[in-house]
């Protein structure tokens, strides 16, 4: 059996009568033995469905108490899972098992029916659950399926897609072996044992609350809180009520947490976290000071993907850097550079890691994303002289202005230091003169002030970006195309602008 699973065993069995995770949204805490009935039980399910080694299993849920029984009595019966978010429409998920041979389906009830559609199925729902109202688990007949079998350090333990910005992502097999050196990486990175309880705001079916905030937690002893998703004014009172020690949250929600009347309200000085993780991209000096300083803790930036099963970099407790995505852990980083890898301070090139933990190819081959045993990340960034890494945007999103290369998280970081604007997406488009303009569309906290915004935007570019960064055009916006995680599509999002333009032109 690979050590995951015997280590999820092994905490389940040392706290037999011990509260370990929580259903934030039912209010109910389950201990070790409970959990351990309930893995069984699904364990046993998919036994007599005859889904064993090997075969993949969709998991489509909202975040909550069963999501991480479901989890292991895969694992246990040498399953893998693929979990996809809760949001997916029913015509996206018919055309997901259309495309892909899934032995399996977990999913909310409302899309039971469309999980089954014109399929051969076999159902069984189950409603003795500690831990779960009712879970309903599809067995799609025409897809051969395998005895149980424990599984090896070398199965796959997860599928999980991308969360690329072109809207197709790809599918990244993640094994046992190198789930668990990730996993051991953050224990030690944030120095996890078995007095702390996190609480889970992110979703479920991405690597960072499966890895990060889920595995990591258990396998180092402590608690998990599961909340359904993020909600300001119960963060600090959920915060305070459970317990919790850290939490792994993105910069969206530190800002909201800083501007939210609620949030600020609910808060007191008793709440001691020992640090909020924060990933995605750099916070803005000025909000992260101001969040530490309101908030008594530390925030924790560092750098990682899916296909490195989390995280790559970290910023030290000692020596964080503000601005820097922190040092390389148990990770080997370069930059390439005119197709040279190499570690020298200040040079601009594409980031590579390579490490225990990082996978070797997809599922599907892009031998374009890997060099000489380097991932290459799409990300640019260079190294300073300390090592630390700072992360210049992705390569395919540079702007080229009159010969210039614009990165847009950095003109985005500057702009979203205003109070005015709640989100800034940043990217290129025609230009006669200059090849591209830097257009900034934003998602402004008053949408009933654009012109007091605009202004104040372009102002504050002149103050805080070199010329050719600032930008030419400021388009507002109600929100963004974006894909499962919530990431912003930005070919689809400079389709959109261009489209409302001609329209307007027209």
């Amino acid at each position: 059996m690979s050590k995951i699973t015997n280590q999820l065993n092994q905490q389940l069995k040392n706290n037999r009568e011990n509260n370990l995770i929580k259903d934030e949204t039912r209010n109910l805490w389950f201990t070790g033995s409970e959990i351990k009935e309930d893995v069984e039980t699904v364990k046993n399910d998919l036994i007599d469905l005859k889904v064993g080694h090997g075969d993949v299993v969709l998991v489509c849920m909202e975040n909550n108490g069963v999501y991480p029984i479901v989890v292991q009595a895969i694992w246990e019966v040498g399953a893998v899972v693929h979990p996809i978010s809760d949001t997916t429409p029913a015509a996206e998920l018919q055309q997901e098992l259309n495309e892909h041979p899934y032995a399996a389906m977990i999913v909310k009830n409302d899309l039971i029916d469309a999980a089954s559609y014109n399929r051969s199925v076999t159902i069984i729902d189950e409603v003795n659950l500690a831990t779960a109202l009712h879970l309903t688990i599809i067995r799609d007949q025409n897809v051969l399926g395998h005895i149980d079998q424990v599984p090896m350090e070398d199965d796959l333990a997860l599928i999980m897609n991308t969360s690329g910005t072109t809207g197709k992502p790809k599918g990244v097999g993640i094994t046992h072996k190198l789930l668990k050196n990730a996993v051991d990486h953050d224990i030690e990175s944030h120095k996890m044992t078995a007095a702390d309880t996190t609480m889970i705001v992110m979703p479920m079916f991405h690597i960072n609350a499966q890895a990060v905030s889920l595995l990591s937690t258990r396998l180092s002893g402590g608690k998990v809180v599961i909340a359904q998703k993020f909600s300001a004014s119960r963060f600090w009172n959920q915060i305070r009520d459970n317990g919790v020690t850290w939490v792994s949250v993105v910069p969206t929600i530190v800002n909201i947490l800083l501007l939210n009347e609620k949030a600020n309200q609910a808060y007191s000085d008793d709440i001691r976290l020992r640090f909020v993780r924060c990933s995605s991209f750099s916070l803005p000096l000025d909000k992260l000071t101001a969040f530490q300083n309101r908030f008594h803790t530390i925030i924790l930036e560092g750098y990682g993907m899916t296909e490195t099963a989390s995280q790559c970099t970290l910023n030290p407790f000692d020596a964080p850097k503000v601005g820097s995505a922190g040092k390389p852990f148990k990770t080997e980083l370069a930059i390439l550079i005119d197709g040279k890898f190499q570690a020298e301070a200040d040079q601009v090139g594409e980031i590579a890691v390579r490490g225990d933990h990082v996978i070797s190819d997809y599922l599907e081959p892009h031998p374009d994303s890997f060099r000489d045993g380097w991932f290459l990340t799409g990300d640019l960034g260079y190294l300073d002289r300390d090592g630390y890494l700072f992360v210049k945007g992705r390569k395919k999103d540079i702007i080229s202005r009159g010969g210039e290369k614009v990165a847009p998280a950095h003109v985005e970081n500057s702009l979203s230091q205003l109070d005015c604007v709640k989100e800034v997406a940043v990217i290129g488009t025609p230009d006669e003169l200059y090849g591209e303009a830097v257009t900034a569309v934003v998602i402004g906290q008053d949408i009933q002030n654009q012109n007091i915004a605009r202004k104040a935007i372009l102002e504050h570019a002149k103050k805080t970006l070199a010329v050719f960064e600032r930008p030419t055009k400021v388009v507002f916006v109600r929100d963004y195309p974006r894909n499962p995680t919530g990431k912003v599509l930005r070919v689809k999002l400079r389709d959109q602008i261009l489209e409302e333009a001609k329209g307007i032109g027209a």
